[in-house]
Order: C-alpha cells, then sequence, then structure tokens
C-alpha cells in the first residue's frame, strides 16, 4: 500500500518558510514583493484562478496586483501595458493569464513572449523554456507544477539520480520542463505522449512516474512498478451532484488501484494542485531578492542571505556545482531546505 503525498501539508510548508524569508528581510531592508497578474476578458474559470493566487499572495506578504483588461484589448496594447510592468522596478513577478477572453485576435505565444524572462515566474516564455533545456538553471524560472512535482519527489525522499523516470504528457507546461529537470537531476528519462506505442512497458519500467496527460485514469495500476514514486498532475473535472460544489476531479492515475502497487503517490485533489502555486509564490520571492540584490545560497545544513557589493553580481558557485547536474542538485537541496 503507497504512502500518500500530501501536496497540501507540503505548500503549507513552503508557504509558511516564504512568509518568515520575508519577514525575516524586511526587519533590514524595505523589501515587498510584488506579483502583477494580467487578465484580459472575465473568463469565471480565470477569475477562480486568479483569486487564489491573490489571496496566497496576501496571505505569505507579497503585494498581489490583479491587472484587469476588457475583452476589446489588442495585441498591441495588451503588450504595451506588459511592457510598462517589464520596466516597473516595484513589480517583480508577471503573470499572462491563459486562455485569453478577447474579442480580438492576440497570438498568446507572443503575449506571453513578450514578459522579461526575469519577471516571468510562471518560466513560460521561450527564453525561460531555452535556458531550462540547456540545463542552464542559475539564469531562468523554472514552470511552477514540474518544479511543485520536483519538491513532491523529494519529499518522498527519492532522489531522481540513476533512476528510471517515466513523464507522460509532453505539454510546455508541464511535460516537456519536467523531463528536463528530471533530466538535470541525473535521471534516465523517458517521455511518452498520445503517440507512443505500449505506454503500459514504458511505464512499468519507471523508478518515478509523472503523468500530466489530461486523461482520466489513463494510468492502470498494473503498470506501476512496484515501489514507484507517483505523482499524477491530472485534474479532469466532471459533474457530481454528491459534491458541495458540484464537479468531482479526476486524476489522470487510476488512484484505487495504483495505491495498492506504489511506493508513494500523490491523491488528486490535494496532491500537486496545492503546489502549483506555493512555487509561484517562491518564484515570486526570489525575483524580488534579485532585484532588491538578496543573492541566497545553500550549504549543506542550513539556508542563509547575503547581499552584495553590486546589485547585478553573479552567483558564485563552488566549482563541483558549476556543471548543469550540480546547478540541479543545488536547486533540489533548496527546495528540500524550504520544505523542512
Amino acid at each position: 500500500m503507497a504512502k500518500v503525498i500530501k501536496g497540501t501539508a507540503v505548500a503549507k510548508k513552503v508557504r509558511t518558510q516564504l512568509k518568515e524569508d520575508i519577514e525575516k528581510i524586511q526587519q533590514t531592508t524595505d523589501f515587498k514583493p510584488c506579483l502583477t497578474v494580467v487578465q484580459v476578458g472575465s473568463r469565471p474559470d480565470s477569475n477562480v484562478y486568479i483569486g487564489a493566487k491573490i489571496k496566497a499572495c496576501e496571505e505569505i506578504g507579497i503585494k498581489g496586483v490583479h491587472l484587469k483588461l476588457p475583452p476589446t484589448t489588442t495585441e498591441e496594447e495588451l503588450i504595451r501595458e506588459i511592457h510598462r510592468l517589464n520596466d516597473d522596478p516595484e513589480v517583480h513577478g508577471i503573470i499572462l493569464q491563459v486562455p485569453l477572453d478577447c474579442t480580438t485576435n492576440i497570438d498568446e505565444t507572443e503575449a506571453t513572449n513578450a514578459l522579461s524572462p526575469s519577471k516571468d515566474v510562471d518560466g513560460l516564455t521561450d527564453i525561460n523554456a531555452g535556458r531550462l533545456a540547456r540545463g542552464d538553471l542559475t539564469r531562468c524560472f523554472t514552470p511552477c507544477t514540474p518544479t511543485g512535482c520536483m519538491v513532491l519527489i523529494q519529499e518522498a525522499g527519492m532522489d531522481p539520480k540513476g533512476k528510471n523516470v517515466c513523464v507522460v504528457g509532453r505539454s510546455k507546461i508541464v511535460g516537456a520542463p519536467m523531463h528536463d529537470l528530471l533530466l538535470w537531476a541525473h535521471g534516465t528519462v523517458t517521455t511518452c505522449h498520445s503517440r507512443t506505442p505500449d505506454l503500459g512497458y514504458h511505464i512499468k519500467q519507471a523508478d518515478i512516474v509523472v503523468v500530466a496527460a489530461g486523461k482520466k485514469e489513463l494510468v492502470k495500476g498494473d503498470m506501476i512498478k512496484p515501489g514507484a514514486v507517483v505523482i499524477d498532475c491530472g485534474i479532469n473535472p466532471e459533474p457530481d451532484a454528491t459534491k458541495k460544489a458540484g464537479v468531482k476531479l479526476w486524476g489522470d492515475v487510476e488512484y484505487s488501484g495504483a495505491k495498492q502497487v506504489a511506493g508513494y503517490i500523490t491523491p488528486v485533489p490535494g496532491g500537486v494542485g496545492p503546489m502549483t502555486v506555493a512555487l509561484l509564490m517562491r518564484n515570486t520571492v526570489i525575483s524580488a531578492k534579485r532585484m532588491h540584490g538578496i543573492r541566497e545560497f545553500h550549504t549543506t545544513s542550513r539556508a542563509r542571505y547575503l547581499r552584495p557589493q553590486a546589485r547585478n553580481s553573479p552567483t558564485i558557485l563552488s566549482r563541483n556545482m558549476t556543471t548543469s547536474s550540480g546547478i540541479a542538485r543545488l536547486m533540489l537541496r533548496g527546495l528540500k531546505l524550504v520544505c523542512k
């Protein structure tokens, strides 16, 4: 019987640590991280997601701003607003809420790439994605959901180094960056997708399985290797009159069957979902520290902060941490320290 990795509890640890960090730094400097969420139109589901982000900001001590633009906003007008936020030194993180709800023709990719990579706390610009793909982890923000998955894998006590890993799904937001993060953490990674024959064979070989396919209970219990760590990123809503919200959420993994075989497993809901918002908050705080010239680094026993002589001073790493794999281990160690 698998042990359940409770993302809600881990996310609470991350938020608590961030709140303490902000309060500690504010004792000696004027430090107020700011996250701005840009929305075009008024999709009901987007309003719910944005509300959750703004509420998380308030709880932690981050200034959360909801910039709501009318559905008639043009691409030029949207990009002009994004550039204004890029140039605002009081703004440390920017999110473009997608899908856009507009009556005009806006290219979401172009609009997303208008974000400054240094403020792209969702890690979705082509520049941040490219740096991640090349293993340049000290100069990019990584997408929050896959980064949250890495924290949950650490919570299970699993080091990806030398392990067989299977990622099911190849989306730009979860699957592809998940592959890259696990690769630079020394995992031997196989990515499966809708064109992969014999999906069960590949999953059965994996010590770590991350599923982000967007299909209800795609991965069955008999596909799982005994003792594997299973991370389910799926959120598949279905009407259910017995639920308070009238909807039941299903994962991409057949939870009841997989739980009998796996060593560790995340539930849906209450697994990966809460980590996404927590890691978004974490990225915003990191961006604010960089802009304030506060440099964070980790030792084997603790995390501490230093103020460099120059605001744009490069991060100094020890010799054994200058490779991409070494940086990945450093990042994972930092995530683990945050969760303690």
